[in-house]
């Protein structure tokens, strides 16, 4: 946060009687840009941090930026070769976090998600994800049917992932302009979102267990996408 969006910081708290060289480096960039600073003890720390782990710092920050499917559909215009991720049910806020920091990882322009069925923006994703909340455009719809069929007339190729599809992820051309579609573990994706789907697609699974983390799956699919593009610029 301090490097990429300080602006967003409200406050930092300390803890008390804390003197090493990471907090030291934490003060000193704070100064520098500013920001209030203020010490704490632990208890107050923990208290503020809820399920996090908060290793002596805590930033009380501005809510993120909010995306829209105008936005999106803007930003689809001006941008060649869009890679974009759609998340269908994640609810667990550790899932969510760990696919925005992938898919910054690895070059995606968006992250897609129902607004109904999906985890928010709290602190745990933005924790998870390692600063990846704060530069990852996370897109929430009303509708996400009707989102990708707009994303469709837009030229993106969509493609979902299923247990049960023909289709290997390596056999898939992801060169294009693509919207990869990953489903909620367990249930997968929903009626309406499978059906809107230009193709499936399934990932090779060798062992005793039936699928994969969607988070790891996210990641196993958006390299594949990265790899072919790159033989493609070669």
């Amino acid at each position: 946060m301090l490097k990429r969006q300080p602006e967003q910081i409200i406050e930092l708290k300390l803890l008390e009687n804390r003197d090493d060289e990471k907090i030291q480096y934490i003060v000193s960039s704070a100064e520098q840009l500013g920001l209030k600073l203020s010490y704490a003890e632990r208890d107050q720390l923990d208290d503020l941090a809820g399920e996090g782990v908060h290793q002596g710092v805590v930033a009380i920050c501005k809510p993120l930026k909010a995306y829209t499917d105008s936005w999106l559909m803007a930003m689809l215009e001006q941008t060649e070769q869009p890679l974009l991720v759609i998340l269908d049910g994640v609810t667990d806020p550790h899932n969510l976090g760990a696919c925005l920091r992938t898919a910054d990882a690895a070059g995606a322009h968006a992250v897609i998600v129902p607004k109904d069925k999906s985890a928010s923006l709290n602190a745990t994703v933005r924790k998870v994800a390692c600063g990846a909340a704060e530069v990852m455009p996370l897109v929430m719809v009303t509708n996400l049917a009707r989102t990708m069929k707009e994303l469709q007339q837009a030229g993106i190729w969509i493609i979902g992932t299923a247990g049960e599809a023909e289709q290997s992820l390596y056999q898939a051309d992801l060169k294009g302009p693509v919207a990869l579609v990953m489903g909620a573990e367990g249930k997968g994706m929903r009626r309406l979102t499978r059906e809107q789907c230009d193709q499936l697609v399934k990932l090779p699974m060798a062992g005793e267990v039936s699928s994969l983390n969607v988070s790891v799956a996210t990641g196993v699919c958006l390299y594949e996408a990265v790899r072919q593009r790159q033989i493609c610029d070669s």
